[in-house]
């Protein structure tokens, strides 16, 4: 049988037109194609400005520069997220930290959070940027979040790398109560670019620093100039920027996605709902649904309980035998050496650590077929009953 991988992108006629169409052209980079995707972006996420970047690892570097982060800052973050989300804070050279999830969301813990910052602020070390993760889609609680920002003084960067399309309270993530949020359009994302990232945000004068530390510091704006132009030609660097371009073959493709992601999110959704109905008497906790949030759904991430009769390990081991392309999202962030090393242990953060033991990501993508998941739910039915 054929192997089921966990995803897949979903390329179409369309998006190899838009893509052909800018090969043709006279720009593969740095031309019109760029605008047109970030502007698209910006407009289905109901957002003032959408900055396009080579990925969301960049992203989030930009970011936390763009909001001050730098030696001495503390940046905060769930451990149940990929590495990137803490490793933008140590490239800043900042102080990095956790806090617990929730395990019904899995999302970073409103409570864990509200008692670390009361602690914080009677050590006098509160943080500076912090980051909560949509993890698998399902958008964080953003307005409990962002009432402690205003009560503690600090920035939201919010990771919806998972959710691109994604609504939390009737609106689109992306443009209400974060300072700024990175969206990824990896290969197996809700759109993709086949690399490429975006921040949002309502601020223009954050965005503009975005943009410009996205391309070396270099700019052409007399708004920004330090000197007289000498000529046409006339550019300054007028800060220590990075390489982080999108170029506009990647970005016509992510502009050609976005017009349909309301019919890829579409079939996410029922794919999910149709694996609540399959899966609902085997012995697995399932995703949890919210009434105020719908999630992208990036991953369909189950856990196992006692009830199963047999372990993580043993389960991934078979279904990837039977051509199932399951995988695990995430180590926490704390176990890995890089932050051990950093003096975090096992045991600081146990709701994160004990979702780890458990939990399984099963295959969703928008192209999946009925057939291919009851080929899902036949083998860990086999598996765990």
């Amino acid at each position: 049988m054929a192997f089921i991988p966990y995803s897949r992108q979903q390329i179409e006629q369309a998006d190899i037109d838009a893509v052909v169409d800018v090969l043709k052209s006279d720009f593969l980079t740095q031309g019109p194609a760029i605008e047109r995707f970030e502007t698209a972006f910006a407009e289905r996420h109901q957002v003032a400005h959408a900055v396009s970047l080579s990925n969301a690892t960049a992203a989030l570097h930009i970011a936390c520069l763009a909001l001050g982060v730098g030696p001495g800052s503390r940046v905060w973050t769930s451990p149940n997220s990929f590495v990137a989300s803490a490793n933008c804070a140590l490239y800043c050279g900042a102080e990095v930290d956790f806090v617990d999830i929730d395990p019904g969301s899995r999302n970073m813990s409103v409570e864990r959070l509200a008692e670390k910052l009361e602690q914080a602020e009677q050590g006098g070390a509160l943080p500076d940027v912090v980051i909560p993760v949509d993890f698998s889609g399902m958008p964080c609680d953003l307005a409990e979040i962002r009432a402690l920002a205003d009560r503690y003084g600090f920035n939201i960067l919010q990771d919806a790398s998972h959710a691109t399309g994604a609504q939390y309270q009737g609106k689109p993530v992306g443009g209400q109560y974060a300072d700024a949020t990175v969206f990824s359009f990896h290969a197996v994302k809700i759109v993709t670019s086949a690399e490429g990232g975006m921040v949002t945000t309502q601020d223009a004068d954050l965005a503009k620093r975005i943009a410009l530390l996205r391309s070396h510091g270099v700019t052409r704006d007399a708004d920004l100039l330090e000197r007289e132009p000498e000529g046409g030609w006339y550019y300054e660097q007028v800060d220590l920027g990075y390489n982080y371009r999108i170029t506009d073959i990647q970005a016509a493709l992510g502009a050609s996605q976005i017009e349909r992601i309301d019919t890829m999110q579409a079939e996410r959704a029922t794919r999910a709902d149709r694996y609540d109905r399959i899966l609902a008497d085997l012995p697995l906790k399932l995703p949890k649904r919210f009434v105020d949030r719908t999630s992208a759904w990036h991953l369909y991430v189950v856990e196992l309980t006692d009830e199963a009769k047999c372990d993580r390990a043993r389960l991934f081991a078979a279904m990837r035998e039977a051509g199932i392309g399951v995988n695990v999202h995430y180590i926490p962030i704390h176990t890995q050496p890089c932050y051990q090393r950093l003096g975090f242990k096992r045991g600081d953060f146990p709701a994160a650590e004990a979702y780890y033991e458990r939990a399984i990501t099963i295959p969703l993508f928008p192209a999946m077929t009925d057939a291919e998941q009851d080929r899902v739910a036949d083998i860990l039915s086999r598996e765990l009953c």
